[in-house]
């Protein structure tokens, strides 16, 4: 009798037991299913753009480079820092928009053929009027474009090629332009000159040679053969625009180390600043671009 009742109390503690389990594991279960549940939507929240996770030059710090001197229209009084002139306030912008203060942004100098040659760099991204080209992103990331550019021949008053209104008008004349530049591009894959274009390591190098008479003329985007124009020559002019190489509109993006985990984020930053009309503001407050006639 004894024994039955003992093995009655252990059937009950068995089923008690058994059904304890199921409904742990039933809970277990809905527990684990829950957080589950819960950690890709976490994941999926992550912001991919914001500071914490980017992999930034310095921590925290938003490092822009550019050349030195940093030529107006640009950049004002060549200090990129002071946010003013259309590129020191476009990079001011971008870091803005991707949440970094004024106070987190720092600047180093990193000479125009540095900027887009291979290998790893000191600065998150750099701006110093690099048109973007299939060429140069074998070496480096590009930004979206955060400016439509078109270039320009600027000569002085009674020059050989004063004057002129077609591109062929210029095939003879000795041209000059930056090294490395698409200015440079310009001269040799549209004017092509009869003489071999000068090169110079600086525009100011190319403006001095023009005011002494070495070359006949310069190309450069048009904001610089504006400002050229106007502050750097006494009598200087634009002798016109040079049409779009192949049709393709010419574009300055941000310099990026190539395969950057930046390049994605800056590019919605540029983006952003172009959708609602900032870099447009931007243009109008700092830039030049009318009463450049069009070169046939």
């Amino acid at each position: 009798m004894l024994r039955s009742r003992m093995l009655a109390v252990s059937g009950s503690a068995l089923l008690l037991a058994g059904l304890a389990a199921c409904g742990g594991s039933t809970s277990t279960g809905s527990t684990t299913s829950a957080v589950a549940t819960k950690a890709p939507s976490a994941s999926a929240t992550t912001d991919a753009c914001a500071i914490a996770s980017l992999p930034l030059t310095t921590a925290g710090k938003f490092t822009i480079g550019t050349d030195d001197p940093a030529y107006e229209p640009w950049f004002k009084d060549g200090k990129p820092a002071n946010g003013q002139g259309y590129e020191a306030a476009v990079a001011a912008a971008v870091a803005a928009k991707m949440g970094f203060a004024a106070a987190d942004v720092q600047w180093v100098v990193v000479p125009f053929t540095n900027a887009i040659t291979p290998g790893k760099k000191n600065f998150d991204v750099d701006i110093n009027q690099v048109s973007i080209s299939e060429e140069r992103r074998k070496a480096v990331d590009f930004s979206s474009g955060y400016y439509d550019v078109a270039q320009a021949v600027i000569t002085y008053k009674g020059s050989p090629i004063d004057g002129k209104t077609a591109v062929a008008d210029l095939a003879g004349a000795k041209l000059g332009a930056q090294v490395g530049t698409t200015s440079y591009k310009a001269i040799t894959d549209q004017i092509k000159p009869t003489a071999a274009p000068a090169v110079f390591d600086t525009n100011d190098l190319a403006v001095q040679a023009l005011k002494n008479k070495q070359i006949d003329g310069i190309v450069a985007d048009v904001p610089t053969a504006f400002y050229m124009t106007a502050a750097q020559l006494d009598n200087g002019v634009i002798v016109g625009q040079l049409p779009a190489a192949g049709g393709a509109q010419e574009q300055f993006g941000l310099v990026l180390t190539k395969g950057s985990g930046l390049t994605a984020c800056v590019s919605k930053a540029v983006d952003a600043l172009r959708a609602d009309g900032t870099l447009a503001k931007l243009a109008t407050q700092w830039l030049t671009n009318a009463g450049a006639p069009a070169l046939k």
